[in-house]
């Protein structure tokens, strides 16, 4: 799997200093200062590559000079010591969502710029640095907000996405369910109108084409099925979005669905598969098609696992990133018995298992693995925390830790085509979570975070847990 991030890093040692500039949105919002030299740390560069010990990175202008053991810095630079801590690139996540929930809420009353800056400031606190919001994003602000974020005009995570996407009438994502206005989805009945929605898109520059095919069962006995995208949409939808150079990404839940998406030349799948075992003729159309494949396991165990373990509200690092509505109903002891019992919870323990059983199958088949969580599209999604679990479900499904992280770096920047972070090389983007310990030999040390690095300035918050 690592095959992907490999090849990216070859690219990216390759890269010259003039090319680098121009690869990084937003380079001159890196003020001029003195370069940094981190010295002594244990690096883990993202391509999949061994953690080097005693390894020192050399930073200006905001982005990486040099990396290796013995670094001729300039006198003037400054010079911080990382002995005992680990340098790793910056976290970046293929699906999330912004402005669609504030507190215990979801709906479009919370798609306010506030909201959705609060938000990235949150991921960024995480060492989240790059946000693909998959989705349910209004224009102008989506696109006004995605330009600030890359020129590095606001705090907080580099913001990529889909504008609104395209889902089937009375069906996935449920207007009434989640408050959404009748303008957050496009929901064409014919393929012409498909068409016309993935053309809007493109004209307003959205990064991806996002598609829901689902029925919104979610694996509970005798859920009433959500109305399903028929295949002459998406199939006009997907042959559109190619002509106008957008990728596709869709929601799926099923096996069947992932089949017949990659049969039509869906090129990510941005879910997991959890209702059987992948089989090997998925397997055969995905490594023919190249298509990309994101797990978000965090997606099913949020439905239950802060009912499940009311001892996490004591975790300062759960906490940090818990809206105090939030935290009250996670608090809430009949909340909690309402979680234990809804058939959704059996669903979802037995969904987060069979994805775990596939996400292993995928990655050893050597399927391009990219990294999400679905955070942000329902309020125990959290932003930031999320990724984390994700990193620790993701071992928990096989993965080793150095794998783990590699999707969460490399693969999850290559699956966005962005050659400019994800990678710890010279002329790459100075986007760094520093952790105490060695995440790669314990995932759970990526929670021990010491510092966060944008564009080679320190933005670390009060997750941060010592110097």
């Amino acid at each position: 799997m690592m095959r992907t991030a490999g090849k990216f890093l070859l690219l990216a040692t390759a890269l010259t200093t003039s090319i680098a500039m121009t690869l990084i949105p937003g380079h001159g919002a890196a003020a001029r200062a003195r370069p940094v030299l981190l010295e002594h740390a244990c690096v883990i560069d993202g391509s999949g590559a061994a953690a080097r010990p005693d390894t020192s990175i050399l930073i200006e202008d905001g982005r990486i000079i040099s990396v290796g053991p013995q670094i001729n810095a300039p006198r003037h630079a400054r010079r911080i010591d990382m002995t005992g801590r680990t340098v790793l690139p910056a976290l970046i996540s293929d699906h999330s969502h912004v402005g669609q929930v504030s507190g215990t809420t979801n709906g479009t009353q919370n798609y306010t710029r506030a909201n959705i800056l609060t938000a990235l400031r949150q991921y960024a606190r995480y060492g989240v640095l790059t946000v693909t919001a998959l989705g349910l994003n209004r224009s102008p602000l989506f696109d006004e907000l995605r330009r600030e974020q890359h020129a590095g005009r606001n705090p907080g995570a580099d913001l990529f996405g889909v504008d609104q996407g395209i889902g089937a009438p009375d069906g996935v994502p449920p207007q009434k369910r989640f408050n959404l206005a009748a303008d957050e989805v496009f929901r064409p009945t014919t393929p012409d109108e498909a068409r016309a929605a993935v053309n809007k898109m493109a004209d307003e520059g959205t990064d991806l084409i996002k598609l829901w095919v689902d029925d919104f069962r979610n694996g509970v006995p005798g859920a009433k099925p959500l109305p399903k995208m028929s295949p002459d949409i998406y199939r006009a939808a997907i042959a559109q979005a190619h002509l106008r150079n957008r990728r596709v990404a869709a929601h799926i839940h099923d096996l069947s669905d992932a089949r017949a998406l990659v049969d039509a030349g869906v090129d990510i799948l941005a879910h997991g598969v959890r209702n059987q075992p992948v089989d090997t003729g998925l397997i055969e159309s995905m490594e023919q098609r190249g298509t990309w494949y994101i797990a978000t396991l965090d997606l099913d165990e949020a439905n239950y696992v802060f009912a499940e373990h009311r001892e996490w509200l004591d975790d300062p690092f759960l906490a940090a990133g818990l809206d105090p509505a939030l935290r009250a109903q996670f608090a809430d002891p009949r909340w909690r018995a309402q979680v234990l019992a809804a058939p959704l919870t059996a669903a979802s323990h037995t969904a987060l298992a069979m994805n775990m059983r596939n996400l292993l199958t995928l990655y050893r088949a050597g399927i391009h693995v990219g990294f999400g969580t679905d955070s942000g599209a329902m309020p125990t999604r959290i932003p930031g925390f999320a990724e984390h679990r994700e990193l620790y479900l993701s071992v928990a499904a096989g993965l080793t830790p150095l794998q783990a992280i590699s999707l969460a770096t490399g693969n999850a920047a290559a699956l966005l085509h962005l050659s400019d972070r994800g990678l710890i090389a010279p002329g790459l983007r100075a986007d760094l979570l520093v952790v105490d310990g060695r995440p790669d030999h314990d995932i759970g040390d990526i929670n021990k975070i010491a510092q966060v690095w944008q564009r080679g300035v320190r933005t670390d918050g009060p997750l941060v847990h010592g110097e």
